[in-house]
Protein backbone atom coordinates (compact mmCIF):
# COMPACT_ATOMS: atom_id res chain seq x y z
CA UNK A 1 0.00 0.00 0.00
CA UNK A 2 1.37 3.35 -0.86
CA UNK A 3 1.81 6.07 1.65
CA UNK A 4 -0.93 9.88 1.36
CA UNK A 5 -3.64 11.17 2.87
CA UNK A 6 -6.13 13.56 1.74
CA UNK A 7 -7.03 15.68 4.49
CA UNK A 8 -8.56 19.20 5.32
CA UNK A 9 -7.21 21.57 8.46
CA UNK A 10 -3.98 23.78 8.47
CA UNK A 11 -1.07 22.54 7.39
CA UNK A 12 1.07 24.95 9.10
CA UNK A 13 1.03 23.66 12.84
CA UNK A 14 1.13 19.91 12.07
CA UNK A 15 5.24 19.72 12.58
CA UNK A 16 5.33 19.40 16.31
CA UNK A 17 2.39 17.45 16.70
CA UNK A 18 3.36 14.58 14.19
CA UNK A 19 6.89 14.93 15.73
CA UNK A 20 5.40 14.30 19.46
CA UNK A 21 2.79 11.61 17.64
CA UNK A 22 5.79 9.76 16.59
CA UNK A 23 7.62 9.50 19.71
CA UNK A 24 4.35 8.70 21.58
CA UNK A 25 3.33 5.67 19.38
CA UNK A 26 6.65 4.82 19.30
CA UNK A 27 6.90 4.44 23.27
CA UNK A 28 3.81 2.88 23.07
CA UNK A 29 4.93 -0.07 20.67
CA UNK A 30 7.59 -0.59 22.87
CA UNK A 31 5.81 -0.58 26.54
CA UNK A 32 2.91 -2.92 24.34
CA UNK A 33 5.59 -5.40 23.66
CA UNK A 34 7.39 -5.59 26.87
CA UNK A 35 4.35 -7.23 28.43
CA UNK A 36 3.02 -9.31 25.88
CA UNK A 37 4.37 -11.62 22.60
CA UNK A 38 2.59 -10.56 19.48
CA UNK A 39 3.19 -12.98 16.57
CA UNK A 40 4.70 -10.53 14.12
CA UNK A 41 5.82 -6.86 14.32
CA UNK A 42 3.44 -6.09 11.84
CA UNK A 43 1.07 -7.44 14.89
CA UNK A 44 2.66 -5.29 16.96
CA UNK A 45 2.42 -2.20 15.05
CA UNK A 46 -1.21 -3.05 14.13
CA UNK A 47 -2.02 -3.31 17.85
CA UNK A 48 -0.51 -0.02 19.01
CA UNK A 49 -2.25 2.28 16.19
CA UNK A 50 -5.78 0.28 17.46
CA UNK A 51 -4.95 1.41 20.55
CA UNK A 52 -4.56 5.34 20.05
CA UNK A 53 -7.58 4.92 17.43
CA UNK A 54 -9.88 4.02 19.95
CA UNK A 55 -8.99 7.53 21.85
CA UNK A 56 -10.77 9.43 18.69
CA UNK A 57 -13.59 6.72 18.03
CA UNK A 58 -15.97 9.55 17.73
CA UNK A 59 -14.46 11.21 14.62
CA UNK A 60 -14.51 7.66 12.73
CA UNK A 61 -16.42 6.08 10.60
CA UNK A 62 -15.51 2.83 11.75
CA UNK A 63 -14.92 0.88 14.53
CA UNK A 64 -12.35 -1.93 13.92
CA UNK A 65 -12.50 -5.18 15.59
CA UNK A 66 -9.46 -6.71 16.89
CA UNK A 67 -9.75 -10.41 17.05
CA UNK A 68 -7.35 -12.27 19.40
CA UNK A 69 -7.58 -16.08 18.64
CA UNK A 70 -5.39 -18.88 19.53
CA UNK A 71 -5.40 -22.70 18.82
CA UNK A 72 -4.87 -23.67 22.71
CA UNK A 73 -5.69 -21.93 25.89
CA UNK A 74 -2.45 -20.47 27.59
CA UNK A 75 -1.30 -18.12 24.55
CA UNK A 76 -1.63 -15.16 26.35
CA UNK A 77 -4.97 -13.44 24.81
CA UNK A 78 -5.95 -12.30 28.42
CA UNK A 79 -2.97 -11.01 28.88
CA UNK A 80 -3.20 -9.01 25.69
CA UNK A 81 -6.70 -7.59 27.02
CA UNK A 82 -5.07 -6.72 30.33
CA UNK A 83 -2.97 -4.65 28.77
CA UNK A 84 -5.01 -3.04 26.06
CA UNK A 85 -7.58 -2.15 29.08
CA UNK A 86 -4.89 0.35 30.65
CA UNK A 87 -3.62 1.99 27.52
CA UNK A 88 -7.52 1.99 25.47
CA UNK A 89 -10.05 4.94 25.90
CA UNK A 90 -13.01 4.02 28.76
CA UNK A 91 -12.28 0.18 28.70
CA UNK A 92 -15.14 -2.05 29.54
CA UNK A 93 -13.76 -5.37 30.14
CA UNK A 94 -16.25 -8.32 30.23
CA UNK A 95 -16.49 -12.00 29.98
CA UNK A 96 -19.77 -13.99 28.31
CA UNK A 97 -22.13 -10.29 28.90
CA UNK A 98 -25.56 -9.93 27.75
CA UNK A 99 -26.57 -8.20 24.15
CA UNK A 100 -28.70 -5.97 26.44
CA UNK A 101 -25.78 -4.42 28.65
CA UNK A 102 -24.28 -3.93 26.03
CA UNK A 103 -27.04 -2.20 24.41
CA UNK A 104 -26.86 -0.09 27.11
CA UNK A 105 -23.43 0.94 28.12
CA UNK A 106 -22.91 2.20 24.45
CA UNK A 107 -23.23 5.81 23.87
CA UNK A 108 -22.48 8.75 22.49
CA UNK A 109 -19.20 8.53 23.74
CA UNK A 110 -18.93 4.41 23.77
CA UNK A 111 -16.41 2.44 25.76
CA UNK A 112 -13.69 0.17 24.43
CA UNK A 113 -15.58 -3.12 24.54
CA UNK A 114 -12.95 -5.94 25.67
CA UNK A 115 -14.26 -9.25 25.77
CA UNK A 116 -12.68 -12.26 26.85
CA UNK A 117 -13.29 -16.49 26.37
CA UNK A 118 -15.49 -15.19 22.93
CA UNK A 119 -15.70 -19.28 22.79
CA UNK A 120 -18.29 -19.53 25.79
CA UNK A 121 -20.39 -17.11 23.58
CA UNK A 122 -20.17 -18.35 19.76
CA UNK A 123 -19.23 -22.01 21.00
CA UNK A 124 -21.44 -24.79 20.41
CA UNK A 125 -23.00 -24.63 24.43
CA UNK A 126 -23.50 -20.95 23.55
CA UNK A 127 -27.13 -19.46 24.62
CA UNK A 128 -29.56 -17.86 21.95
CA UNK A 129 -28.13 -14.53 22.81
CA UNK A 130 -25.20 -15.69 20.84
CA UNK A 131 -26.78 -15.01 17.21
CA UNK A 132 -27.78 -11.20 18.98
CA UNK A 133 -24.60 -10.60 20.12
CA UNK A 134 -22.97 -11.34 16.94
CA UNK A 135 -25.42 -9.62 14.97
CA UNK A 136 -24.58 -6.23 17.26
CA UNK A 137 -20.51 -6.61 16.67
CA UNK A 138 -21.40 -6.91 13.05
CA UNK A 139 -23.30 -3.80 13.13
CA UNK A 140 -21.10 -2.01 15.23
CA UNK A 141 -18.24 -2.09 13.27
CA UNK A 142 -20.24 1.26 11.28
CA UNK A 143 -21.05 4.42 12.30
CA UNK A 144 -25.01 4.95 12.05
CA UNK A 145 -26.41 1.18 12.52
CA UNK A 146 -28.07 1.29 15.99
CA UNK A 147 -29.84 -1.54 17.18
CA UNK A 148 -34.22 -0.90 17.70
CA UNK A 149 -35.72 -2.35 20.49
CA UNK A 150 -38.92 -1.98 22.38
CA UNK A 151 -38.11 0.12 25.60
CA UNK A 152 -39.62 1.86 28.15
CA UNK A 153 -43.13 2.03 30.10
CA UNK A 154 -44.92 3.35 26.66
CA UNK A 155 -42.57 0.70 24.77
CA UNK A 156 -41.69 2.50 22.39
CA UNK A 157 -39.33 1.82 19.65
CA UNK A 158 -35.89 3.12 20.41
CA UNK A 159 -32.59 2.75 18.66
CA UNK A 160 -29.52 1.95 20.50
CA UNK A 161 -26.24 2.98 19.85
CA UNK A 162 -23.95 -0.48 18.49
CA UNK A 163 -20.66 2.12 17.26
CA UNK A 164 -17.93 0.82 19.38
CA UNK A 165 -14.36 -0.67 19.06
CA UNK A 166 -14.39 -3.99 20.43
CA UNK A 167 -10.90 -6.45 21.07
CA UNK A 168 -12.30 -10.20 21.51
CA UNK A 169 -10.30 -12.96 22.77
CA UNK A 170 -10.97 -16.79 22.58
CA UNK A 171 -10.05 -19.73 21.32
CA UNK A 172 -10.64 -21.23 17.92
CA UNK A 173 -11.57 -18.36 14.95
CA UNK A 174 -14.86 -16.19 15.81
CA UNK A 175 -17.62 -16.15 13.53
CA UNK A 176 -16.24 -15.34 9.79
CA UNK A 177 -18.42 -12.07 9.95
CA UNK A 178 -16.74 -10.82 12.70
CA UNK A 179 -13.72 -11.60 11.53
CA UNK A 180 -14.36 -10.33 8.48
CA UNK A 181 -14.07 -6.97 10.29
CA UNK A 182 -11.27 -7.46 12.32
CA UNK A 183 -7.32 -7.15 12.71
CA UNK A 184 -6.60 -10.60 13.84
CA UNK A 185 -3.83 -11.85 16.06
CA UNK A 186 -3.42 -15.23 15.89
CA UNK A 187 -1.38 -15.62 18.80
CA UNK A 188 0.74 -18.82 19.52
CA UNK A 189 2.43 -19.81 23.28
CA UNK A 190 5.62 -18.42 23.92
CA UNK A 191 9.26 -20.14 23.13
CA UNK A 192 10.95 -20.76 26.32
CA UNK A 193 13.13 -17.81 25.45
CA UNK A 194 10.60 -15.44 24.94
CA UNK A 195 10.10 -12.92 27.94
CA UNK A 196 7.91 -10.93 29.08
CA UNK A 197 7.47 -8.56 31.92
CA UNK A 198 4.66 -9.33 34.11
CA UNK A 199 1.41 -7.16 32.91
CA UNK A 200 0.45 -5.95 37.04
CA UNK A 201 3.75 -3.47 36.54
CA UNK A 202 2.54 -2.13 33.42
CA UNK A 203 -0.80 -0.60 34.98
CA UNK A 204 1.45 3.34 35.52
CA UNK A 205 3.17 3.23 32.66
CA UNK A 206 0.51 2.49 30.37
CA UNK A 207 -2.29 4.98 32.13
CA UNK A 208 0.42 7.14 31.55
CA UNK A 209 0.90 6.87 27.64
CA UNK A 210 -3.66 6.46 27.60
CA UNK A 211 -3.30 9.99 29.23
CA UNK A 212 -0.92 11.15 26.45
CA UNK A 213 -3.21 9.57 23.88
CA UNK A 214 -5.74 11.66 24.94
CA UNK A 215 -3.84 14.68 25.11
CA UNK A 216 -2.33 14.19 21.71
CA UNK A 217 -5.62 13.35 19.34
CA UNK A 218 -8.01 15.23 21.28
CA UNK A 219 -7.85 18.38 19.30
CA UNK A 220 -7.36 16.08 16.13
CA UNK A 221 -10.73 15.20 15.95
CA UNK A 222 -11.76 17.58 13.50
CA UNK A 223 -8.59 16.97 10.84
CA UNK A 224 -9.10 12.53 11.49
CA UNK A 225 -12.58 12.99 10.60
CA UNK A 226 -11.96 14.40 7.13
CA UNK A 227 -8.93 12.24 6.40
CA UNK A 228 -8.86 9.29 4.02
CA UNK A 229 -5.83 7.12 3.46
CA UNK A 230 -5.15 6.07 -0.37
CA UNK A 231 -5.31 3.48 -1.04
CA UNK A 232 -7.33 1.27 0.94
CA UNK A 233 -10.08 -1.16 -0.92
CA UNK A 234 -12.83 -3.35 0.54
CA UNK A 235 -13.54 -4.78 3.99
CA UNK A 236 -9.59 -4.13 4.54
CA UNK A 237 -10.21 -0.11 3.87
CA UNK A 238 -13.33 -0.27 6.82
CA UNK A 239 -11.08 -1.98 9.15
CA UNK A 240 -7.58 -0.66 8.48
CA UNK A 241 -8.47 3.20 7.69
CA UNK A 242 -8.62 4.19 11.53
CA UNK A 243 -5.32 2.75 12.35
CA UNK A 244 -3.77 4.39 8.93
CA UNK A 245 -5.27 7.21 9.92
CA UNK A 246 -3.40 7.21 13.40
CA UNK A 247 -0.34 6.75 11.73
CA UNK A 248 -0.78 9.65 8.76
CA UNK A 249 -1.53 11.73 11.74
CA UNK A 250 2.05 11.22 13.97
CA UNK A 251 3.74 10.97 9.95
CA UNK A 252 7.47 10.31 10.51
CA UNK A 253 8.02 6.23 9.35
CA UNK A 254 4.60 5.49 10.92
CA UNK A 255 2.50 5.72 7.48
CA UNK A 256 4.80 3.72 5.88
CA UNK A 257 4.98 1.01 8.59
CA UNK A 258 1.20 1.08 9.03
CA UNK A 259 0.46 0.65 5.63
CA UNK A 260 3.07 -2.42 5.07
CA UNK A 261 1.86 -3.76 8.33
CA UNK A 262 -1.95 -3.53 6.30
CA UNK A 263 -0.52 -5.09 3.55
CA UNK A 264 1.49 -8.48 5.19
CA UNK A 265 -1.69 -9.06 7.91
CA UNK A 266 -4.47 -8.82 5.37
CA UNK A 267 -2.83 -10.72 3.02
CA UNK A 268 -1.88 -13.87 5.86
CA UNK A 269 -5.51 -13.70 6.66
CA UNK A 270 -6.33 -14.26 2.82
CA UNK A 271 -4.09 -17.29 3.04
CA UNK A 272 -5.80 -18.59 5.90
CA UNK A 273 -9.43 -18.20 4.35
CA UNK A 274 -7.93 -20.24 1.36
CA UNK A 275 -6.13 -22.81 4.22
CA UNK A 276 -9.70 -22.89 5.01
CA UNK A 277 -11.43 -23.37 2.29
CA UNK A 278 -9.46 -25.99 1.26
CA UNK A 279 -9.96 -27.84 4.64
CA UNK A 280 -14.06 -27.57 3.99
CA UNK A 281 -13.38 -29.30 0.69
CA UNK A 282 -11.51 -31.74 2.31
CA UNK A 283 -14.37 -32.23 4.40
CA UNK A 284 -17.13 -32.49 2.10
CA UNK A 285 -14.86 -34.93 -0.15
CA UNK A 286 -14.63 -37.29 2.75
CA UNK A 287 -18.07 -37.61 2.98
CA UNK A 288 -18.53 -38.03 -0.42
CA UNK A 289 -16.60 -41.08 -0.58
CA UNK A 290 -17.84 -42.63 2.96
CA UNK A 291 -21.16 -42.36 1.07
CA UNK A 292 -20.15 -43.90 -1.98
CA UNK A 293 -19.01 -46.84 -0.44
CA UNK A 294 -22.23 -47.18 1.75
CA UNK A 295 -20.77 -45.29 4.88
CA UNK A 296 -18.73 -47.89 6.48
CA UNK A 297 -17.98 -47.61 10.31
CA UNK A 298 -14.53 -46.80 9.04
CA UNK A 299 -12.02 -46.16 6.37
CA UNK A 300 -8.33 -47.61 5.85
CA UNK A 301 -6.11 -44.23 5.91
CA UNK A 302 -4.75 -45.66 2.90
CA UNK A 303 -7.93 -46.07 0.43
CA UNK A 304 -9.41 -42.69 1.76
CA UNK A 305 -6.08 -40.91 0.13
CA UNK A 306 -6.38 -43.33 -2.35
CA UNK A 307 -9.58 -42.32 -3.41
CA UNK A 308 -8.92 -38.42 -2.78
CA UNK A 309 -6.24 -38.74 -5.13
CA UNK A 310 -8.30 -40.31 -8.07
CA UNK A 311 -10.95 -37.43 -7.88
CA UNK A 312 -9.43 -35.84 -11.46
CA UNK A 313 -11.44 -32.43 -10.00
CA UNK A 314 -10.25 -31.79 -6.96
CA UNK A 315 -6.65 -30.42 -5.85
CA UNK A 316 -5.62 -33.85 -3.97
CA UNK A 317 -3.32 -35.57 -6.96
CA UNK A 318 -1.06 -31.80 -6.96
CA UNK A 319 -1.36 -31.16 -2.85
CA UNK A 320 2.31 -30.81 -1.67
CA UNK A 321 4.84 -32.08 -4.30
CA UNK A 322 4.08 -35.16 -4.75
CA UNK A 323 0.54 -35.69 -4.06
CA UNK A 324 -1.85 -35.95 -0.84
CA UNK A 325 -0.48 -38.68 1.70
CA UNK A 326 -1.56 -39.94 4.79
CA UNK A 327 0.92 -37.53 6.64
CA UNK A 328 -0.77 -34.24 4.89
CA UNK A 329 -4.37 -35.99 5.40
CA UNK A 330 -3.84 -35.97 9.44
CA UNK A 331 -2.26 -32.25 9.10
CA UNK A 332 -5.16 -31.06 7.37
CA UNK A 333 -7.90 -33.02 9.90
CA UNK A 334 -6.06 -31.63 12.87
CA UNK A 335 -7.87 -28.45 13.45
CA UNK A 336 -11.20 -30.39 13.26
CA UNK A 337 -9.66 -32.95 16.18
CA UNK A 338 -10.08 -35.80 13.89
CA UNK A 339 -7.13 -38.20 13.86
CA UNK A 340 -6.84 -41.75 12.54
CA UNK A 341 -6.62 -44.87 14.88
CA UNK A 342 -6.04 -48.80 14.71
CA UNK A 343 -8.83 -50.74 13.32
CA UNK A 344 -9.74 -54.55 12.99
CA UNK A 345 -11.50 -55.38 9.11
CA UNK A 346 -12.98 -58.08 8.21
CA UNK A 347 -11.09 -61.23 8.13
CA UNK A 348 -8.42 -60.13 11.02
CA UNK A 349 -6.95 -57.13 8.97
CA UNK A 350 -5.65 -54.14 11.10
CA UNK A 351 -4.68 -51.13 9.63
CA UNK A 352 -4.65 -46.94 10.19
CA UNK A 353 -8.42 -46.02 9.66
CA UNK A 354 -10.78 -43.09 10.02
CA UNK A 355 -13.80 -43.71 11.57
CA UNK A 356 -16.64 -41.99 10.13
CA UNK A 357 -17.84 -41.30 13.66
CA UNK A 358 -14.81 -39.01 14.13
CA UNK A 359 -16.39 -36.81 11.47
CA UNK A 360 -20.00 -35.87 12.19
CA UNK A 361 -19.30 -32.82 14.21
CA UNK A 362 -16.86 -31.53 11.75
CA UNK A 363 -19.71 -31.95 9.17
CA UNK A 364 -22.52 -30.51 11.14
CA UNK A 365 -20.38 -27.63 11.84
CA UNK A 366 -18.65 -26.89 8.53
CA UNK A 367 -20.91 -28.35 5.94
CA UNK A 368 -24.73 -28.41 7.49
CA UNK A 369 -26.23 -28.84 3.84
CA UNK A 370 -24.82 -32.35 3.98
CA UNK A 371 -26.41 -33.29 7.07
CA UNK A 372 -29.69 -35.13 7.45
CA UNK A 373 -31.59 -36.53 10.48
CA UNK A 374 -31.49 -40.02 9.83
CA UNK A 375 -35.01 -41.19 9.15
CA UNK A 376 -36.84 -43.31 11.90
CA UNK A 377 -37.08 -46.69 10.80
CA UNK A 378 -41.17 -47.90 9.92
CA UNK A 379 -42.91 -49.86 12.07
CA UNK A 380 -41.83 -53.49 11.69
CA UNK A 381 -39.14 -52.64 10.22
CA UNK A 382 -35.64 -54.73 10.13
CA UNK A 383 -33.07 -52.60 12.32
CA UNK A 384 -30.82 -51.02 10.57
CA UNK A 385 -27.32 -53.40 9.58
CA UNK A 386 -24.74 -52.76 11.71
CA UNK A 387 -21.57 -53.16 9.73
CA UNK A 388 -19.39 -55.65 9.78
CA UNK A 389 -15.89 -55.51 11.80
CA UNK A 390 -15.33 -54.33 15.31
CA UNK A 391 -12.63 -51.75 16.59
CA UNK A 392 -9.88 -53.19 18.92
CA UNK A 393 -8.91 -52.40 22.09
CA UNK A 394 -6.61 -49.48 22.01
CA UNK A 395 -3.41 -50.10 22.65
CA UNK A 396 -1.08 -48.36 25.28
CA UNK A 397 -0.35 -44.89 23.28
CA UNK A 398 -2.88 -44.72 20.87
CA UNK A 399 -6.27 -42.71 20.57
CA UNK A 400 -8.90 -44.08 21.33
CA UNK A 401 -11.60 -45.09 18.22
CA UNK A 402 -14.79 -44.08 19.75
CA UNK A 403 -15.82 -40.25 19.98
CA UNK A 404 -13.95 -38.25 22.64
CA UNK A 405 -16.45 -38.64 25.67
CA UNK A 406 -18.27 -41.57 24.32
CA UNK A 407 -18.45 -45.04 24.25
CA UNK A 408 -16.32 -46.75 20.77
CA UNK A 409 -18.31 -48.46 18.49
CA UNK A 410 -20.45 -47.53 15.17
CA UNK A 411 -23.04 -44.79 15.50
CA UNK A 412 -26.40 -44.26 12.94
CA UNK A 413 -25.46 -42.29 9.73
CA UNK A 414 -26.60 -38.91 9.68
Amino acid sequence: MAGGTRAGGHEGAGVQVAADGVALLDELRAAIGKYVVLPSEEALTAVTLWVAATHIQTALQHAPRLAVVSPTKGCGKSRVLDVLHEAVHQPMMTVNTSPAVIFRVIGKNPPTLLVDEADTIFGPKASGDSEILRGLLNAGHQRNRPAWRISGPEHKPTPFPTFAMAAIAGIGDLPDTVMDRAVVLRMQKRKPGEKVTRSRYSVPELNALRDRLTAWLGPLRGQAARMVPLPVEDRAADTWEPLVIIADLAGGHWPAQARAACLAMTRHEAAQDEQSSLKTRLLRDIHRIFAQADNPEALATQDLVAALIQDAEAPWAEHGTKGLNAYHLSNLLRDFNISPANYRFDKGRQAKAYMRNRFLDAWARNCPDLVEAAPEPEHGAAPARIPQGRPPAAPAGTLPVGPPGGPAGPKRAL
